[in-house]
């Protein structure tokens, strides 16, 4: 019988053999309970743009805001600030690799969302 962490690994490796076939950057988000991060790779060696709650222009956002960096009001300043360095890197789509979380199996594609016209 295959443990617990066995299968998670399994299907992380899966998960990121799947990313590697759409040949676009990887991006993954660690969340702790009191910051968020979120990095993208191109191949998950070299780290290409990342974004956290533990830079000081979010530090800055989030001191008006109630909790420490942990939660949905920093998770979309983090996620517009991946999403801002990202597009100034030149990447136009990630695939968000969910390292083997059972509920959300595979990886799906986004796209970064476009500017509206002025």
């Amino acid at each position: 019988m295959i443990e617990k962490k066995e299968t998670r690994l399994r299907r992380a490796r899966a998960s990121r053999a799947r990313i590697a076939l759409q040949k676009t950057e990887r991006l993954t988000v660690n969340r702790t309970n009191v910051h968020i991060y979120a990095a993208s790779s191109a191949d998950g060696g070299k780290v290409i743009v990342s974004a956290s709650t533990v830079e000081p222009e979010v530090r800055t956002q989030l001191a008006s805001a109630k909790g420490r960096g942990g939660n949905v009001n920093a998770a979309k300043i983090v996620g517009t600030r991946i999403a801002q360095k990202a597009k100034a890197a030149g990447i136009e789509s990630v695939a968000f690799d969910r390292a083997g979380i059972d509920s959300m199996a595979g990886s799906r594609r986004w796209r970064m969302p476009r500017a509206k016209p002025v």
